[in-house]
């Protein structure tokens, strides 16, 4: 996009935005509220084409999206990012949230290695992966990766573990983080799952 790439290093004032790229089969939708109502009509349009029988399974699917969409613009949620990819017959379903909380909800951690020792002592946090990532461009990120029991509440019909991967990148120039939420049903491929993951989070840099 002719957009030259800034490292955190090399930033004086907070940047203007981000950016990373992510595989071809992800469909994004902007959780800006007049924006996603029209993103997610496309998503099950473009899931649904052809199928003419269903008309109750595509609305169950726009209410499910809209209910996630909400929740996640509630807690600073910015995009969301759906695999539609698939390894012959097997969905590779996940999902990617970036968000940007309020300033307020955060200790006041200063850099990736306080949050990640402040995640380290929160409960639950033995039963995760806690560590400190180096991202190229980004900088470094306290990075954690943790299986969860199913919530079919959270996603509709899912009986499966989850694993999620969530790294958490200070903004430069400013006390606020951005927040990149993985998380995959695919128990059996979770590991792989999790290194794509890995490289999308690797893509991040900052305009």
């Amino acid at each position: 996009m002719g957009v030259a790439l800034k490292s955190a290093d090399e930033l004086i004032a907070p940047p203007a935005d981000y950016n990373l790229i992510v595989p071809d089969g992800w469909f994004q939708i902007s959780l800006v509220p007049e924006e996603r109502d029209r993103c997610i009509l496309a998503l099950a349009d473009l899931q649904f084409r052809g199928v003419d029988n269903a008309p109750h399974l595509k609305q169950e699917m726009m209410r499910d999206l809209q209910k996630r969409a909400k929740s996640a613009y509630g807690i600073g949620g910015t995009e969301l990012y759906l695999s539609l990819l698939t390894a012959g017959p097997v969905p590779l379903a996940s999902s990617l949230l970036i968000s940007v909380p309020a300033a307020d909800e955060w200790p006041p951690c200063s850099d990736a290695d306080e949050m990640a020792e402040h995640l380290t002592g929160r409960q639950g946090a033995e039963t995760a992966e806690i560590g400190v990532a180096d991202l190229p461009v980004a900088g470094k990120a306290a990075r954690v990766r943790r299986r969860n029991a199913p919530d079919p509440e959270q996603q509709l019909g899912n009986t499966l573990p989850t694993t999620t991967l969530t790294y958490y990148v200070p903004i430069p120039a400013t006390k606020r983080w951005l927040v990149l939420n993985f998380s995959t049903p695919v128990d059996p491929l979770a590991d792989q799952m999790v290194r794509l993951f890995d490289t999308v989070a690797s893509t991040l840099h900052w305009t």
